[in-house]
Protein backbone atom coordinates (compact mmCIF):
# COMPACT_ATOMS: atom_id res chain seq x y z
CA UNK A 1 0.00 0.00 0.00
CA UNK A 2 1.21 3.58 -0.77
CA UNK A 3 -0.32 7.04 -0.57
CA UNK A 4 -0.50 9.02 -3.67
CA UNK A 5 -0.77 12.98 -2.94
CA UNK A 6 -3.40 14.18 -4.90
CA UNK A 7 -2.25 16.62 -7.51
CA UNK A 8 -3.95 15.68 -10.85
CA UNK A 9 -7.26 16.26 -12.60
CA UNK A 10 -7.49 12.16 -12.22
CA UNK A 11 -6.40 11.51 -8.71
CA UNK A 12 -9.32 14.73 -8.15
CA UNK A 13 -11.68 12.54 -9.65
CA UNK A 14 -10.78 9.71 -7.93
CA UNK A 15 -11.20 11.33 -4.71
CA UNK A 16 -15.25 12.10 -5.47
CA UNK A 17 -15.41 9.07 -7.31
CA UNK A 18 -13.89 6.48 -4.47
CA UNK A 19 -16.54 7.06 -1.58
CA UNK A 20 -19.83 6.25 -4.62
CA UNK A 21 -17.96 3.30 -4.90
CA UNK A 22 -17.62 2.12 -1.26
CA UNK A 23 -21.68 3.08 -0.95
CA UNK A 24 -22.71 1.35 -4.09
CA UNK A 25 -25.75 -0.59 -3.01
CA UNK A 26 -26.21 1.54 0.45
CA UNK A 27 -29.69 2.41 0.25
CA UNK A 28 -28.78 5.51 2.85
CA UNK A 29 -26.08 7.12 1.06
CA UNK A 30 -26.68 10.10 -0.14
CA UNK A 31 -24.54 11.32 -2.46
CA UNK A 32 -22.49 15.11 -1.80
CA UNK A 33 -22.90 17.50 -4.55
CA UNK A 34 -19.36 17.16 -6.21
CA UNK A 35 -18.89 20.93 -6.04
CA UNK A 36 -19.28 20.91 -2.38
CA UNK A 37 -16.55 18.76 -1.81
CA UNK A 38 -14.32 20.36 -4.06
CA UNK A 39 -15.06 24.22 -3.06
CA UNK A 40 -13.27 23.19 -0.02
CA UNK A 41 -9.85 22.46 -1.63
CA UNK A 42 -10.18 25.13 -3.55
CA UNK A 43 -7.28 27.98 -2.19
CA UNK A 44 -9.42 30.73 -4.25
CA UNK A 45 -12.98 29.90 -2.57
CA UNK A 46 -11.98 28.29 0.48
CA UNK A 47 -11.61 31.63 2.73
CA UNK A 48 -9.13 28.68 5.67
CA UNK A 49 -6.37 28.66 2.68
CA UNK A 50 -5.54 32.12 4.06
CA UNK A 51 -4.34 31.27 7.54
CA UNK A 52 -3.92 27.49 6.95
CA UNK A 53 -2.54 24.49 4.44
CA UNK A 54 -3.85 21.34 3.73
CA UNK A 55 -2.80 18.34 1.88
CA UNK A 56 -5.09 15.21 0.86
CA UNK A 57 -4.44 11.74 -0.39
CA UNK A 58 -5.59 8.36 -2.17
CA UNK A 59 -4.05 4.86 -0.55
CA UNK A 60 -3.75 2.77 -3.20
CA UNK A 61 -2.66 -1.18 -2.77
CA UNK A 62 -0.01 -3.08 -5.53
CA UNK A 63 -2.41 -2.79 -8.22
CA UNK A 64 -3.42 0.62 -7.69
CA UNK A 65 -6.79 0.40 -6.68
CA UNK A 66 -7.88 2.26 -4.43
CA UNK A 67 -8.25 1.43 -0.62
CA UNK A 68 -9.22 4.71 1.08
CA UNK A 69 -8.82 8.85 0.86
CA UNK A 70 -8.25 11.42 3.33
CA UNK A 71 -7.39 14.83 3.77
CA UNK A 72 -5.02 16.37 7.04
CA UNK A 73 -5.30 20.17 7.62
CA UNK A 74 -3.76 22.97 9.85
CA UNK A 75 -5.64 26.21 10.65
CA UNK A 76 -4.02 28.58 12.14
CA UNK A 77 -6.57 30.55 13.79
CA UNK A 78 -7.69 27.66 16.18
CA UNK A 79 -4.59 25.10 16.39
CA UNK A 80 -2.79 26.56 19.26
CA UNK A 81 -6.05 27.35 21.08
CA UNK A 82 -5.83 24.19 22.75
CA UNK A 83 -3.48 22.59 25.39
CA UNK A 84 -1.77 21.30 22.85
CA UNK A 85 -1.46 22.33 18.94
CA UNK A 86 -4.20 20.59 16.88
CA UNK A 87 -4.48 19.83 13.38
CA UNK A 88 -7.05 18.22 11.69
CA UNK A 89 -8.07 15.03 9.65
CA UNK A 90 -11.20 14.98 7.37
CA UNK A 91 -12.82 13.17 3.93
CA UNK A 92 -11.90 9.88 5.74
CA UNK A 93 -12.98 6.81 3.85
CA UNK A 94 -11.52 3.61 4.05
CA UNK A 95 -12.32 0.09 3.71
CA UNK A 96 -12.92 -2.04 6.24
CA UNK A 97 -9.36 -2.86 6.59
CA UNK A 98 -7.21 -1.42 9.89
CA UNK A 99 -3.67 -1.73 7.90
CA UNK A 100 -5.28 0.45 5.29
CA UNK A 101 -6.91 3.39 8.17
CA UNK A 102 -3.68 3.17 9.83
CA UNK A 103 -1.53 4.16 6.46
CA UNK A 104 -4.30 7.05 6.32
CA UNK A 105 -4.16 8.09 9.25
CA UNK A 106 -0.50 7.37 10.21
CA UNK A 107 -0.23 9.76 6.76
CA UNK A 108 -1.66 12.67 8.60
CA UNK A 109 -0.16 12.60 11.93
CA UNK A 110 3.64 12.70 10.65
CA UNK A 111 2.49 15.39 8.01
CA UNK A 112 0.96 17.85 10.96
CA UNK A 113 3.68 16.56 13.07
CA UNK A 114 5.78 18.31 10.43
CA UNK A 115 4.42 21.31 11.37
CA UNK A 116 4.45 21.63 14.61
CA UNK A 117 1.13 19.92 15.81
CA UNK A 118 0.95 17.68 18.04
CA UNK A 119 -3.18 16.17 18.20
CA UNK A 120 -5.49 16.20 15.92
CA UNK A 121 -9.02 16.23 15.35
CA UNK A 122 -11.25 14.18 13.19
CA UNK A 123 -12.87 13.67 11.05
CA UNK A 124 -13.49 17.38 10.41
CA UNK A 125 -13.53 20.24 7.87
CA UNK A 126 -11.27 22.58 6.38
CA UNK A 127 -14.14 25.05 7.01
CA UNK A 128 -16.71 25.76 9.36
CA UNK A 129 -18.46 23.44 11.68
CA UNK A 130 -21.60 23.09 10.36
CA UNK A 131 -20.23 20.97 7.47
CA UNK A 132 -18.66 17.98 7.29
CA UNK A 133 -17.92 17.91 10.58
CA UNK A 134 -17.80 14.36 13.03
CA UNK A 135 -18.27 10.65 12.60
CA UNK A 136 -21.70 9.03 12.55
CA UNK A 137 -22.11 6.94 15.43
CA UNK A 138 -25.78 6.68 15.89
CA UNK A 139 -28.46 6.60 13.30
CA UNK A 140 -27.29 5.67 10.29
CA UNK A 141 -30.25 6.64 7.91
CA UNK A 142 -29.96 9.27 4.98
CA UNK A 143 -27.66 12.35 6.01
CA UNK A 144 -28.80 15.77 6.25
CA UNK A 145 -26.82 18.05 3.69
CA UNK A 146 -23.41 18.29 4.15
CA UNK A 147 -23.73 16.04 7.08
CA UNK A 148 -20.48 13.42 7.05
CA UNK A 149 -21.93 9.93 6.35
CA UNK A 150 -20.14 6.36 7.00
CA UNK A 151 -20.62 2.82 8.19
CA UNK A 152 -20.54 1.91 11.47
CA UNK A 153 -17.04 0.25 11.32
CA UNK A 154 -15.34 3.69 10.70
CA UNK A 155 -15.60 4.30 14.99
CA UNK A 156 -13.53 1.09 15.20
CA UNK A 157 -11.20 2.00 12.41
CA UNK A 158 -10.56 5.14 14.13
CA UNK A 159 -10.75 4.13 17.94
CA UNK A 160 -8.28 1.18 17.26
CA UNK A 161 -5.86 3.34 15.70
CA UNK A 162 -5.82 5.58 19.35
CA UNK A 163 -8.45 8.46 18.57
CA UNK A 164 -10.98 8.86 21.46
CA UNK A 165 -14.19 11.10 22.03
CA UNK A 166 -13.56 14.66 22.34
CA UNK A 167 -17.37 15.73 22.07
CA UNK A 168 -20.77 14.28 20.62
CA UNK A 169 -22.72 16.38 18.61
CA UNK A 170 -25.90 15.82 18.50
CA UNK A 171 -29.17 16.10 16.03
CA UNK A 172 -32.45 16.61 17.43
CA UNK A 173 -35.85 15.82 15.99
CA UNK A 174 -39.20 16.65 16.46
CA UNK A 175 -42.85 16.91 14.42
CA UNK A 176 -43.87 20.48 13.22
CA UNK A 177 -47.16 19.45 14.49
CA UNK A 178 -46.35 18.84 17.85
CA UNK A 179 -47.75 21.28 19.98
CA UNK A 180 -46.22 23.13 22.67
CA UNK A 181 -47.06 22.22 26.02
CA UNK A 182 -49.82 24.72 27.94
CA UNK A 183 -47.13 25.42 30.38
CA UNK A 184 -44.41 25.94 27.41
CA UNK A 185 -46.45 28.32 26.50
CA UNK A 186 -47.75 30.39 29.00
CA UNK A 187 -44.43 30.62 30.29
CA UNK A 188 -43.05 31.96 26.63
CA UNK A 189 -45.72 34.39 26.77
CA UNK A 190 -43.95 36.50 29.47
CA UNK A 191 -41.81 37.71 26.82
CA UNK A 192 -43.30 37.44 23.76
CA UNK A 193 -45.96 40.03 24.84
CA UNK A 194 -42.87 42.15 26.69
CA UNK A 195 -43.53 45.36 24.31
CA UNK A 196 -39.41 45.73 24.90
CA UNK A 197 -39.14 42.59 22.62
CA UNK A 198 -39.91 41.81 19.07
CA UNK A 199 -39.62 38.86 16.81
CA UNK A 200 -39.82 38.89 12.85
CA UNK A 201 -38.87 36.39 10.29
CA UNK A 202 -36.32 37.33 7.95
CA UNK A 203 -36.95 38.97 4.50
CA UNK A 204 -34.92 38.89 1.57
CA UNK A 205 -35.55 41.85 0.16
CA UNK A 206 -33.49 43.43 3.41
CA UNK A 207 -30.65 40.74 2.93
CA UNK A 208 -27.81 42.65 4.38
CA UNK A 209 -29.67 43.99 7.33
CA UNK A 210 -30.05 40.49 8.71
CA UNK A 211 -26.07 39.10 7.76
CA UNK A 212 -24.97 42.35 10.00
CA UNK A 213 -27.61 41.64 12.78
CA UNK A 214 -26.55 37.64 12.22
CA UNK A 215 -22.95 38.67 12.84
CA UNK A 216 -23.31 41.15 16.06
CA UNK A 217 -25.91 38.00 17.44
CA UNK A 218 -22.54 35.52 16.64
CA UNK A 219 -19.91 37.10 18.03
CA UNK A 220 -21.62 37.91 21.00
CA UNK A 221 -22.94 34.14 21.86
CA UNK A 222 -20.42 31.72 19.67
CA UNK A 223 -16.43 33.53 20.18
CA UNK A 224 -16.06 32.41 24.11
CA UNK A 225 -16.68 28.11 22.45
CA UNK A 226 -13.85 26.33 22.12
CA UNK A 227 -12.17 26.42 18.73
CA UNK A 228 -14.56 29.60 17.43
CA UNK A 229 -13.32 33.05 16.01
CA UNK A 230 -15.10 36.19 15.83
CA UNK A 231 -16.97 36.71 12.55
CA UNK A 232 -16.23 39.42 10.31
CA UNK A 233 -18.67 41.72 8.73
CA UNK A 234 -17.92 40.27 4.96
CA UNK A 235 -18.19 36.66 5.98
CA UNK A 236 -21.35 37.13 7.36
CA UNK A 237 -22.47 38.59 3.99
CA UNK A 238 -20.94 36.14 2.27
CA UNK A 239 -23.15 33.57 4.17
CA UNK A 240 -26.45 34.70 3.67
CA UNK A 241 -25.47 35.29 0.08
CA UNK A 242 -24.57 32.05 -0.64
CA UNK A 243 -27.60 30.75 1.47
CA UNK A 244 -30.16 33.56 -0.52
CA UNK A 245 -31.19 30.57 -3.51
CA UNK A 246 -32.62 28.03 -0.71
CA UNK A 247 -33.81 30.75 2.35
CA UNK A 248 -37.31 30.43 2.93
CA UNK A 249 -38.27 33.44 4.92
CA UNK A 250 -41.07 32.08 6.99
CA UNK A 251 -38.15 29.84 8.67
CA UNK A 252 -35.40 32.06 9.68
CA UNK A 253 -36.35 34.33 12.65
CA UNK A 254 -34.54 37.36 14.56
CA UNK A 255 -35.41 38.68 18.01
CA UNK A 256 -35.13 42.43 19.11
CA UNK A 257 -34.52 44.44 21.94
CA UNK A 258 -35.69 48.03 21.90
CA UNK A 259 -34.77 47.25 18.23
CA UNK A 260 -31.25 45.60 18.90
CA UNK A 261 -30.61 42.23 17.40
CA UNK A 262 -30.30 39.65 20.42
CA UNK A 263 -31.69 36.54 18.86
CA UNK A 264 -31.36 34.54 16.26
CA UNK A 265 -32.94 31.23 14.80
CA UNK A 266 -31.86 30.07 11.20
CA UNK A 267 -33.63 27.05 9.03
CA UNK A 268 -33.08 25.23 6.11
CA UNK A 269 -35.19 23.47 3.63
CA UNK A 270 -33.23 20.17 3.68
CA UNK A 271 -32.05 19.96 0.47
CA UNK A 272 -30.96 16.29 0.30
CA UNK A 273 -34.48 15.83 0.02
CA UNK A 274 -34.02 17.03 -3.16
CA UNK A 275 -29.79 16.46 -3.86
CA UNK A 276 -30.51 12.73 -3.79
CA UNK A 277 -32.15 12.66 -7.07
CA UNK A 278 -29.16 14.85 -9.21
CA UNK A 279 -26.43 12.45 -8.64
CA UNK A 280 -24.15 14.50 -7.29
CA UNK A 281 -23.79 16.87 -10.43
CA UNK A 282 -25.83 20.53 -10.78
CA UNK A 283 -25.46 20.00 -14.19
CA UNK A 284 -28.30 21.14 -16.74
CA UNK A 285 -30.09 17.75 -16.20
CA UNK A 286 -29.42 18.08 -12.34
CA UNK A 287 -30.90 21.54 -12.32
CA UNK A 288 -33.90 20.22 -13.75
CA UNK A 289 -34.31 17.77 -11.41
CA UNK A 290 -33.43 19.66 -8.48
CA UNK A 291 -35.98 21.87 -10.23
CA UNK A 292 -38.86 19.55 -10.38
CA UNK A 293 -38.68 17.82 -7.30
CA UNK A 294 -38.77 20.72 -5.34
CA UNK A 295 -41.73 21.77 -7.55
CA UNK A 296 -43.21 18.96 -6.58
CA UNK A 297 -42.91 19.78 -2.48
CA UNK A 298 -40.68 17.34 -1.81
CA UNK A 299 -39.09 19.19 0.54
CA UNK A 300 -40.96 17.84 4.10
CA UNK A 301 -37.99 18.40 6.30
CA UNK A 302 -36.67 22.06 7.75
CA UNK A 303 -33.39 21.78 9.07
CA UNK A 304 -31.94 24.36 12.18
CA UNK A 305 -28.87 25.25 11.26
CA UNK A 306 -27.81 27.89 13.61
CA UNK A 307 -29.30 28.98 16.82
CA UNK A 308 -27.76 31.61 19.23
CA UNK A 309 -28.49 34.44 21.95
CA UNK A 310 -26.48 37.11 23.08
CA UNK A 311 -25.34 36.28 26.89
CA UNK A 312 -27.26 39.72 28.39
CA UNK A 313 -30.63 37.90 27.21
CA UNK A 314 -29.71 34.28 28.21
CA UNK A 315 -31.47 32.24 30.82
CA UNK A 316 -34.76 34.56 30.80
CA UNK A 317 -37.01 32.70 28.77
CA UNK A 318 -36.22 34.73 25.49
CA UNK A 319 -35.13 31.33 23.19
CA UNK A 320 -38.97 29.80 24.27
CA UNK A 321 -40.81 33.48 23.59
CA UNK A 322 -38.64 33.03 20.35
CA UNK A 323 -39.88 29.42 19.53
CA UNK A 324 -43.42 30.57 20.61
CA UNK A 325 -43.19 33.58 17.54
CA UNK A 326 -41.89 31.00 15.06
CA UNK A 327 -44.46 28.59 15.84
CA UNK A 328 -47.35 30.42 14.82
CA UNK A 329 -45.78 30.71 11.25
CA UNK A 330 -44.53 27.59 11.11
CA UNK A 331 -47.69 25.49 12.13
CA UNK A 332 -49.95 26.89 10.18
CA UNK A 333 -50.13 25.05 7.16
CA UNK A 334 -51.46 27.58 4.90
CA UNK A 335 -48.41 29.04 5.42
CA UNK A 336 -45.79 26.84 5.35
CA UNK A 337 -45.60 22.61 4.15
CA UNK A 338 -43.07 20.92 6.32
CA UNK A 339 -43.91 18.14 8.41
CA UNK A 340 -40.57 17.15 10.54
CA UNK A 341 -38.06 19.48 12.15
CA UNK A 342 -34.58 18.73 12.99
CA UNK A 343 -31.49 20.98 14.84
CA UNK A 344 -28.41 19.88 13.99
CA UNK A 345 -25.19 20.49 15.13
CA UNK A 346 -25.23 21.31 19.00
CA UNK A 347 -22.16 19.81 21.24
CA UNK A 348 -22.43 18.05 24.45
CA UNK A 349 -20.09 20.44 25.80
CA UNK A 350 -23.35 22.93 25.64
CA UNK A 351 -25.80 21.92 27.91
CA UNK A 352 -27.86 25.05 27.51
CA UNK A 353 -28.42 24.84 24.06
CA UNK A 354 -29.34 20.87 24.68
CA UNK A 355 -31.67 22.18 27.03
CA UNK A 356 -33.41 24.24 24.70
CA UNK A 357 -33.97 22.35 21.98
CA UNK A 358 -35.87 19.09 24.60
CA UNK A 359 -37.48 22.14 25.81
CA UNK A 360 -39.60 22.71 22.73
CA UNK A 361 -39.62 18.96 22.29
CA UNK A 362 -36.75 17.66 20.46
CA UNK A 363 -35.29 14.01 21.15
CA UNK A 364 -31.36 13.15 20.49
CA UNK A 365 -32.22 11.72 16.68
CA UNK A 366 -28.70 10.96 15.77
CA UNK A 367 -25.34 11.62 16.77
CA UNK A 368 -21.95 12.56 15.13
CA UNK A 369 -18.84 12.53 17.60
CA UNK A 370 -16.02 14.40 16.69
CA UNK A 371 -12.50 12.79 18.20
CA UNK A 372 -8.98 13.89 19.18
CA UNK A 373 -5.61 11.66 18.84
CA UNK A 374 -3.07 12.95 21.20
CA UNK A 375 0.43 12.45 18.81
CA UNK A 376 2.61 11.97 22.48
CA UNK A 377 0.73 8.77 23.95
CA UNK A 378 1.97 9.44 27.48
CA UNK A 379 -0.35 12.92 27.90
CA UNK A 380 -3.39 12.81 29.73
CA UNK A 381 -6.90 12.22 27.55
CA UNK A 382 -9.43 15.42 28.07
CA UNK A 383 -12.60 15.51 26.82
CA UNK A 384 -14.02 19.08 25.79
CA UNK A 385 -14.94 21.53 28.51
CA UNK A 386 -18.09 22.00 29.15
CA UNK A 387 -19.91 26.00 28.33
CA UNK A 388 -21.20 27.11 31.19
Amino acid sequence: MRLLEVLTPAQVREFIEFPVRLYAGDPNYVRPLDRDIETVFNREKNKYFRHGELIRWLLVDGAGKTLGRVAAFVNERTAHTFAQPTGGMGFFDCVDDQAAADALLNGCREWLQGRGMQAMDGPINFGDRDQWWGLLIDNFGPPLYTQNYNQPYYQRLLENFGFQLYFNQFTYFRKVAAPLTPEYQEKASVLFEDPNYSFEHLRVANLTKYAEDFRQIYNKAWVKHDGVKEMAPEQAANIMRKLRPIIDEKICWFAYHHGQPVGFFIALPELNELFRHVGGNLNWWGKARFAWYRWRGAVRTMTGIAFGIVPDHQRKGLEMAFILAASKTVQDTSKVHYEDFVMNWIGDFNPKMMRVAETIGGEIWRTHGTFRYLFDRSQPFERAPVIE
